[in-house]
C-alpha cells in the first residue's frame, strides 16, 4: 500500500468438511493443497506458514507484517467506523456474540491468533454494519414495542457492507465511465452467506439482513426468512429447547436442510444429474431472490442496475438465469450466452438492447479491508 500491490492470495476453503483445500499464490507461485483444517484458527495458522515460508512466502518473518486488517460481522451500534483493536475493542465485539453466534467468535479469535503470530503489528477491524449507518429508520425499526428500539438496540443492523460497499462504488464507476445511469443500484452478494442491498446515490437505503446475520435469502445452512411461527410450533408442539431451535435455523438450515449439502456447487451438479431435491431447492433460492430484487425496485422507484457478487453471485449461472427470470417487464433483459461465460473482471450480462443493466462485479473485500485500514493507520 498505498499502490494496491497484491504480493500474495490465497483461499482456505470447505472449512470443517472433508476435502479442505488451501489455495496460495505468490507471483508465478500457485499452490493448492488438501489439508485437514477442522476451524479458523487452523486455517489461519496454515495461511501464516505459507507467507513466512522460506521457499515460496513473502516475508522474512513476522515482524515485517505492519498491519493486520480484520473484517469482523457485528459492530451493533458501538462502531460506525474503522478502529484499531484495543482490549475495550475486542470486549465489544466478544458482547455482540449472542447477535452473530457463527461469525463474531471466529472474527474475534482471528484476532487473537494475528496477535499472537504478528505481536509487533496494528491490528485493525473493519466492520460490516457500519456501511449500513445510512439506512432510514423506516428500514431499520421493527414493529415491535418502541421499547425494544430504545432501551436494547433491537433493530436491523445489515451485514456484508464491505462487500456492498465495494461493488456498488465499482459498478457506479464502470456506468459513469459508460456514460449510463448510476442513481439506483441493487446489490445481490450471494456465497456460503447471502444478502441483498439497495443502494440510492451511493447509499445503502435497505438490507436484507437485520439484528443478525440470518434472515433475508436462503443461505448455505441458514434459512433466511421464516415466519416466526415456526419457532414457537417448534419449541411449544415438538418439545425443541430455544438453543436447539437456533441451531436448526443457522447450521441445520437453508440449502443444506433443503438438500443435504451445503456447497452450491455440490446442489448445482447433483441437479443437473437428476436430483430432484437440489433442482426444486435451486428454484426456491432464485424465487426469493427474485422478490427482494422486485421489492427493492419499489422502494427506490425504479433500477439502473443489478450487480451480482461473491462466490455464488459471480459463478453460479444457474442461480442468476432462476432469479432473473420473467423480469422483462421491469426492464431486466438477460443474455443467456453472456450469462454462461466466465470471467474475473466487471461485465454486462444483460441483452445490449436492455433498459437495466445486470452486472457480475467481482468483489475484493480483502482489498476494501486493506484500503481502510491502511488509511486508519496513516
Amino acid at each position: 500500500m498505498p499502490e494496491e500491490t497484491v504480493a500474495a492470495s490465497g483461499l482456505v476453503e470447505r472449512i470443517g468438511l472433508e476435502g479442505s483445500l488451501l489455495h496460495y499464490k505468490a507471483g508465478e507461485t500457485k499452490l493448492t493443497k488438501e489439508i485437514d483444517i477442522p476451524n479458523h484458527e487452523t486455517g489461519l495458522k496454515q495461511i501464516t506458514q505459507f507467507l513466512m515460508d522460506k521457499e515460496v512466502g513473502v516475508v522474512e518473518d513476522e515482524k515485517h507484517i505492519q498491519v493486520v486488517g480484520h473484517r469482523v460481522v457485528h459492530g451493533g451500534k458501538s462502531f460506525s467506523k474503522t478502529v484499531e483493536v484495543t482490549e475495550d475493542v475486542k470486549a465489544k465485539i466478544r458482547n455482540l456474540f449472542p447477535l452473530a453466534p457463527l461469525h463474531n467468535p471466529h472474527n474475534l479469535r482471528g484476532i487473537e491468533v494475528a496477535e499472537s503470530v504478528f505481536p509487533e503489528a496494528k491490528q485493525v477491524v473493519v466492520f460490516d454494519t457500519a456501511y449500513f449507518q445510512t439506512m432510514p429508520q423506516k428500514a431499520y425499526q421493527y414493529a415491535i414495542p418502541k421499547k425494544f428500539l430504545e432501551d436494547h438496540d433491537v433493530r436491523a443492523y445489515g451485514f456484508h457492507g464491505t462487500s456492498h460497499k465495494y461493488v456498488s462504488e465499482k459498478a457506479i464507476e464502470y456506468l459513469n465511465e459508460k456514460g449510463l445511469p448510476s442513481e439506483k443500484i441493487i446489490s445481490v452478494h450471494l456465497g456460503n452467506g447471502c444478502s441483498i442491498t439497495a443502494i440510492k446515490n451511493g447509499k445503502a437505503i435497505d438490507h436484507s439482513l437485520g439484528m443478525g446475520p440470518a434472515n433475508g435469502l436462503i443461505m448455505g445452512t441458514r434459512a433466511g426468512d421464516i415466519d416466526q411461527s415456526v419457532i414457537f410450533y417448534l419449541i411449544d408442539k415438538l418439545g425443541y429447547t430455544a438453543e436447539e431451535v437456533n441451531n436448526i435455523l443457522l447450521k441445520e438450515s437453508g440449502m443444506l436442510g433443503l438438500t443435504g449439502y451445503s456447497d452450491m456447487r455440490d446442489i448445482e451438479e447433483r441437479s443437473a444429474e437428476g436430483d430432484e431435491n437440489c433442482r426444486l431447492a435451486l428454484y426456491i433460492n432464485g424465487y426469493k431472490i427474485k422478490k427482494y430484487i422486485g421489492s427493492y425496485i419499489a422502494a427506490m422507484n425504479g433500477v439502473d442496475a443489478v450487480i451480482f457478487t461473491a462466490g455464488i453471485g459471480e459463478n453460479s449461472s444457474v442461480i442468476r438465469k432462476i432469479a432473473l427470470e420473467d423480469m422483462e417487464y421491469l426492464g431486466l433483459h438477460l443474455d443467456h450466452r453472456k450469462n454462461d461465460v466466465r470471467g474475473k473482471t466487471i461485465r454486462p450480462i444483460n441483452s445490449p438492447d436492455a433498459e437495466k443493466q445486470i452486472l457480475i462485479v467481482p468483489t475484493n473485500e480483502e482489498l476494501e479491508i486493506a484500503k481502510q485500514s491502511y488509511a486508519l493507520v496513516n
